[in-house]
């Protein structure tokens, strides 16, 4: 498993999830299904919206993409095929650039599943390699000048977002940084977003970005081969994904929840995002299913049951010491855990406070969850 500098726990080892339903209405056949649970206000849809086929520089069909994406259990997911860079043209020349998107979107007519229109605008940096999504034609961004085919983006009405700041081969150092270009294009409001995950890689600068200039978090695999096969599903890995936080399963929705970045990016076994969404997710998965003393005595066993995929791993800040674990405690996925807490006398209700230390809110801060406990 990689090791990402600001997130001390991403050598935990993977668990499988299980086939269980997701609260918007997805029936899990298998257990790679991607699953969160909806929160108290919104639906959490699960999107992948940056990859590739053999229409810009992939290795597979548009079919492959939705068969994957069906497998997974994904809400939406965009063909951002490069306008610029056609390395296959020779072999399959194309000269619309909407058609990757539109064989995809006629694949997944009987799924359960939304294409999204969008195109990767291939630059230099600045302003390096941009993602326009929900536009209405991929040929009208193919404009010489960089801000002018973000102007047409967002004519089109595009959700914008900038691909792999970190990525070394526009960033030596690896470090994402904001040029004047980019701060130009955030004051005009024609760059939204920012990918924190991107593929194999997590930027905590990204992150920093992101939270300083109001742009959405977004997580994407980036893919151009198989999913499979980069992310080890047979092991129990997983694919990086947004977690989009929409009123609605429409595509109208899920741009709404992306403009007022509503989001959460997944990245191996890993939550990152802002505060109130990274909270709406977590609390929605955990819930006490039971609590009771064991007889006459001061230590209660407590059950929670964690409706995620997300192992999630907590650090006890309560104040009470724990009888089942020394160190962190794991929840594991779609499963109940127990804990033996003691708390030196039968009380009749408690606060168990804990640090979710897979759940980052800023690029070295977890998020703190406290859970209400009424002991039977």
């Amino acid at each position: 498993m990689k090791q990402y500098c600001f997130l001390l726990l991403l050598l935990y080892p993977f668990l499988p999830s299980s086939a269980q339903p997701h609260g918007h209405g997805h029936d899990h056949h298998n257990e790679r299904a991607i699953h969160f649970p909806d929160t108290d206000q919104y639906l959490t849809l699960v999107a992948d919206l940056h990859m590739h086929t053999v229409f810009s520089d992939g290795s597979v069909w548009p079919d492959i993409r939705v068969e994957e994406a069906v497998r997974d259990s994904l809400d939406a997911i965009s063909l951002t095929e490069h306008l610029e860079y056609q390395p296959h043209a020779e072999d399959l020349p194309h000269p619309d650039r909407n058609r990757a998107h539109d064989i995809a979107a006629e694949l997944a007519l009987p799924h359960d599943l939304m294409v999204l229109r969008g195109a990767e605008v291939t630059r230099s940096m600045p302003p390096g390699h941009s993602n326009a999504i929900f536009i209405q034609d991929a040929n009208k961004l193919l404009i010489d000048d960089p801000v002018a085919a973000f102007e047409e983006a967002n004519r089109q009405g595009a959700f914008t977002f900038w691909n792999h700041p970190n990525w070394i081969a526009q960033r030596e150092d690896g470090v994402a940084t904001l040029t004047d270009m980019h701060r130009d294009l955030i004051r005009r409001k024609l760059l939204h977003g920012i990918e924190v995950v991107n593929d194999l890689t997590i930027s905590k600068e990204a992150f920093r970005i992101a939270l300083d200039n109001n742009l959405t978090v977004m997580g994407t695999s980036d893919i151009h081969g198989l999913v499979d096969w980069q992310y080890d599903l047979h092991k129990g890995g997983h694919r990086p994904v947004t977690l989009v936080l929409a009123t609605e399963r429409t595509p109208e929705a899920m741009k709404a929840a992306l403009i007022a970045g509503r989001t959460v990016a997944w990245f191996e076994n890993t939550l990152v995002g802002r505060e109130e969404n990274v909270r709406a997710v977590v609390e929605a998965s955990l819930r006490v299913t039971s609590a009771a003393y064991f007889g006459a005595s001061s230590v209660v066993e407590v059950t929670i049951h964690n409706d995620s995929d997300a192992a999630y791993l907590l650090e006890n800040l309560s104040g009470y010491s724990l009888q089942s674990d020394l160190g962190p405690i794991t929840l594991s996925p779609n499963g109940s855990t127990s804990v033996n807490v003691m708390t030196l006398k039968q009380l009749g209700d408690l606060s168990l406070k804990f640090r979710v230390l897979n759940a980052m809110v800023e690029p070295e801060k977890a998020l703190e969850v406290t859970l209400q406990i009424k002991p039977e």
